[in-house]
């Protein structure tokens, strides 16, 4: 049997464009690409946190060391500038491999600096 597991997140990434007659795709920069484990031209899962949507596009490459996070095409319209996104990549597996795997989770600050990467997340405690 084949699962769906996480394999990696940009949390917290703030978009820096929005570009309507551009290519449909989302800009990342190359850095930030090769830090998640992404591949240009793979689908990812945006999920806005400042406007609740979610949509899919794929990755395309942003300057090395830009800070780039650009939403291009149709998800220009989906997106405005300054807004919080998650990027998250999925991949297929066995339950074996699961039992072993690791996601890669990267957390970004308001410029699309890296605060940490992880590849676990806390046990959500209930409130007090």
């Amino acid at each position: 049997m084949q699962i769906e597991m996480l394999k990696c997140k940009l949390h917290m990434a703030a978009v820096t464009q929005a570009e309507l007659w551009y290519d449909g795709s989302c800009a990342i920069d190359q850095d930030l690409v090769e830090l998640a484990g992404l591949r240009e031209f793979e689908k990812i899962d945006i999920y806005n946190v400042s406007n609740g949507e979610r949509f899919h596009t794929y990755v395309i490459l942003a300057e090395r060391g830009s800070g780039i996070i650009s939403m291009n095409g149709a998800a220009a319209r989906r997106v405005q500038v300054g807004d919080r996104i998650i990027i998250a990549s999925y991949a297929q597996m066995t339950e074996a491999e699961a039992d072993t795997f690791k996601p890669k989770l990267v957390y970004l600050d308001e410029h699309n600096r890296v605060e940490r990467s992880t590849n676990t997340i806390p046990v959500q405690l209930a409130e007090a």
